[in-house]
């Protein structure tokens, strides 16, 4: 399936190439608004205590003159018939075609990812999250002035590949592996007025946000930290949106925090005698209302700090040294939906556990590309590994290719590694 994703995904970046670009071109515009989405503390769901950071949708309307795009970024789940749901509402209500639309969960995992179930609370964020993303929208298209945009690159040595070898048991475990493929990238797209006032910073890196799992606060962890810094630095005149790289075996180059709190909770899911084994107290305990050490609390926050100032601080050097700027671009996307052969399970487990498997229904899992004059935004709405991004980006005939995970929906196929890793 690897092989199959890798090169779909290649086919369908290399499949729009022609564009009306230069001195013929429309003028192109730029809108961005940002909405805060954290809830009240009445209307907290079980299990969260306080709030760490607050959540927010961002969204960034692109228009070429000719057709118009839609960026967004939201720290909350928004999984396959969700997504379907917006961008439709958007097609409908704001003239944006479905295949330019890039909605872009930030994977925070303390950020309310699941689907609301029958919790009355959950099913309130929920509601109040489909408003607010078309809203978003909304507001940032009636925001569209003339402006311009480039494009650069820094590298962040924030990040490690986890899929790690026991040095006791000899099993696989998630762990840092510094000698395991890790793309340092960091991709920056930058709007600004043709004065040069900062409108907004569209930026990608391969990093898991889940230094704040299990934390039982809110939280949109290092990239909120992130975006917040950048904005805050311009004088909250821009918006910046956040989009998760090939991520699916990228974790922050420190994990002590978060694997504290996980102990934690894991040990008292098993004292609990709730869970059968260590793997159903993981679940278990992410969901329990115990209460941790609000040291341990504490350096989990200073660990998303840490990490959002430093990614936040690579891409301010970025957008200092990109000087390369465009006034007329051409806008296009396009969307292919795969079929891979599934399984299921049969066992649980995660580290240190051989799967085990059934066949399973077929699998489909939807690849996005849009183009931005030669800026070609690639999505898949899976987890990927990140060998499998570094090929798409080496291998596509545009220089300036973004790899977007968890993008226009989240497949029920999960992680995606390369045949190495798998």
């Amino acid at each position: 399936m690897t092989k199959k994703i890798f090169f779909l995904a290649l086919v369908l970046v290399n499949s729009i190439v022609v564009f009306s670009q230069g001195k013929d071109a429309p003028a192109f515009k730029i809108g961005a608004a940002k909405i805060d989405i954290t809830p009240k503390p009445a209307d907290f769901p079980p299990h969260i205590t306080g709030v760490n950071d607050n959540l927010y949708v961002r969204a960034v309307v692109i228009d070429d003159g000719t057709t118009q795009a839609a960026l967004v970024s939201t720290d909350a789940g928004v999984w396959g018939n969700t997504w379907q749901k917006y961008t439709q509402q958007i097609e409908k209500e704001l003239g944006i075609p479905v295949a330019n639309i890039f909605i872009s969960p930030s994977h925070s995992h303390s950020a309310l990812m699941g689907v609301p179930g029958n919790d009355p609370k959950m099913a309130l964020f929920q509601a109040n999250l489909d408003q607010t993303v078309i809203e978003a929208v909304k507001q940032a298209k009636a925001k569209l002035q003339p402006a311009r945009i480039a494009f650069g690159e820094g590298k962040a040595w924030l990040n490690v590949n986890r899929d790690a070898i026991d040095p006791k048991t000899r099993l696989w475990y998630q762990g840092p592996n510094p000698n395991g493929s890790s793309d340092k990238t960091v991709a920056v797209i930058k709007f600004e007025s043709l004065s040069g006032e900062p409108i907004a910073v569209y930026y990608n890196y391969a990093m898991h946000p889940n230094t704040m799992f299990m934390s039982g606060v809110l939280s949109a962890d290092f990239p909120g930290i992130a975006s917040k810094y950048i904005e805050e630095y311009y004088g909250d005149k821009p918006v910046a949106l956040w989009l998760m790289g090939a991520a699916g075996d990228q974790n922050p180059i420190s994990t002590r925090p978060m694997m504290n709190v996980g102990k934690f909770k894991t040990n008292a899911a098993l004292a609990s005698g709730k869970a059968k084994d260590e793997a159903e107290a993981i679940m278990m305990g992410s969901n329990m209302d115990v209460q941790v050490d609000p040291k341990i609390l504490a350096r989990q926050s200073q660990m998303i700090s840490s990490l959002g100032q430093l990614l936040a601080e690579e891409i301010l050097n970025v957008l200092d040294n990109t000087k390369r700027y465009e006034t007329k671009v051409s806008i296009s996307g396009d969307q292919k939906v795969i079929t891979c052969p599934g399984r299921k399970r049969t066992n649980a487990g995660r580290e240190g556990a051989a799967g085990t498997y059934d066949d399973g229904d077929p699998v489909n899992i939807r690849l996005s590309l849009l183009k931005i004059g030669d800026i070609a935004l690639t999505g898949v709405d899976a987890e990927i590994y990140n060998m499998i991004g570094q090929q798409i980006k080496s291998q596509s005939i545009f220089a300036k290719t973004i790899v977007a995970t968890t993008t226009n929906g989240m497949a029920n196929s999960g992680y995606i590694p390369n045949d190495e890793a798998f």
